[in-house]
């Protein structure tokens, strides 16, 4: 989508000695750093990645950087991420307490991460204020009427403003592209389809 669709199948073939450098939201790696003290479930495709040995991962998540864990649930109001960067939108919690500084603190040092590991590729939690790639809401998610919106949290557009490769968790296709670049005799599950390509996506963003 904003990211340039040829990127993954250039990437170059990592190696034991040489493993591929990926940033990834610290709840897909499996830390218990969500809002509830949770990591949200377990993501068994970007656990695989991240076990291979031509991975190198560092996990990171940035709500819990600046506001600890446990903590409020959040979301943006008024706008994306890119929107919170450039000052035309808000994070504001499920009681109304304004993060919009802590959030973009974290995007900051999340950034600062990516360029001293030299990250190659980002896989962050969908739909998070922070991490969201594709969908996040557009307000706040406890409403009666929740609604989505496409858009990048604001972690995520930090990170594709300064260069970085961004995907999610429910990126099945591109997953299966690095899979190949890690593996060369795997097997791609033909059937795999990015968020953008599933039948929800379609429907609720191309309602008349």
């Amino acid at each position: 989508m904003i990211n340039d669709p040829t990127y993954l199948t250039r990437l170059r073939i990592p190696t034991v000695e040489n493993p591929l450098r990926i940033l990834v939201s610290g709840c897909l790696a499996g830390h218990s750093c969500g809002y509830d003290e949770s990591s949200y479930g377990e993501y068994p495709v970007v656990q695989k990645l991240l076990q291979s040995k031509r991975v190198k991962a560092f996990p990171f998540c940035p709500e819990a950087f600046s506001f600890g864990t446990p903590r409020e649930m959040c979301d943006i109001h008024g706008g994306n991420g890119e929107d919170v960067l450039n000052g035309k939108a808000r994070v504001l919690t499920e009681s109304g307490t304004d993060w919009t500084e802590g959030m973009i603190k974290a995007s900051e040092k999340m950034l600062e991460l990516a360029r001293i590991e030299q990250i190659e590729l980002a896989i962050m939690m969908d739909t998070s204020a922070a991490c969201g790639s594709l969908v996040i809401y557009n307000g706040n998610r406890f409403a009666p009427n929740k609604i989505y919106q496409i858009g990048s949290g604001v972690c995520t557009a930090q990170l594709r403003r300064n260069g970085f490769y961004v995907i999610s968790q429910r990126d099945y296709a591109s997953l299966e592209i690095v899979f190949q670049k890690i593996e060369v005799s795997h097997q791609p599950d033909e059937k795999a389809k990015d968020h953008h390509e599933t039948e929800w996506f379609k429907s609720y963003f191309q309602k008349p």
